[in-house]
């Protein structure tokens, strides 16, 4: 799970080149609810599952495992330092490596990407370090648990392409792998009895230099708002709109 600035809201960037956090609200990444759901579907298909949900980032980043677990699923992972912010994806991919590799896992399931970055290449990154398959950007996804197989359809822009690997497996998944669930007032009340482990780098086996911008392989040097959109150019028709129609287009070259 992630928890991201809200995509609505007024997102700007600090002196230091990172996201500032602390002029907007944040949520649940909604690309990572799909994950949510399919990882509640698993379990209610009657496969024998325990869901754990993990997240990394700062206090309140916990907003986003009690939503999940008012989604359903049992416990959360919360790895909080001051040492990991400013991480990029390499680093972001080495703390949930690490935090995966101590509560042992059968499936690691991912949103295709966060609604902030946009990068979509953690569950890569998290597959090469776990040394297990990668099924990535799947819009459909089945589990064999007998064979120990998982299976996704992944839509392309000229074919549909079936891509299966064996468990245990990294999944990625997109926003049209079903809707997700919204969370009932029982669920909500419930998500505030379920276990949540706070983890730091120390219980992780992480030294500071391996993450956050003194770690990261990648920074940004400087940032600006966009421009404002300039006022429009407004053709009037006279009777001969279409032609100044024609004319605006044809000069930039849209005919």
């Amino acid at each position: 799970m992630k928890h991201v600035p809200d995509a609505t809201g007024d997102r700007t960037f600090t002196e230091e080149g990172v996201t500032d956090r602390a002029s907007v609200d944040s949520l649940l990444s909604e690309l990572d609810e799909y994950a949510v759901e399919q990882a509640l579907r698993i379990a209610e298909s009657g496969i024998d599952t325990e869901i754990s949900y993990l997240t990394v980032g700062p206090d309140d980043a916990k907003d986003a495992l009690r939503k999940a677990l008012a989604m359903g699923g049992d416990s959360a992972i919360h790895v909080s330092d001051d040492d990991i912010e400013g991480s990029d994806a390499f680093g972001t991919s080495l703390v949930l490596a690490r935090a995966i590799e101590r509560h042992g896992f059968d499936l690691v399931l991912c949103g295709m990407a966060s609604t902030d970055g946009t990068m979509a290449v953690v569950p890569a990154m998290l597959a090469e370090r776990l040394g297990v398959p990668a099924v990535t950007h799947v819009d459909e996804l089945s589990i064999e648990a007998e064979d120990g197989t998982v299976t996704g359809r992944r839509e392309g822009d000229g074919a549909s392409v079936r891509i299966q690997g064996t468990l245990p497996a990294v999944v990625s998944v997109t926003d049209r792998s079903g809707d997700a669930r919204y969370p009932s007032f029982k669920g909500i009340m419930a998500a505030k009895k379920k276990p949540v482990e706070t983890l730091d780098l120390d219980d992780l086996g992480i030294e500071p230099e391996q993450v956050g911008r003194s770690g990261a392989r990648s920074a940004v040097d400087t940032a600006a708002r966009r421009p404002p959109r300039s006022k429009g150019e407004i053709v009037s028709d006279e009777g001969v709109g279409g032609v100044g129609l024609a004319d605006f287009l044809t000069t930039r070259k849209f005919a």
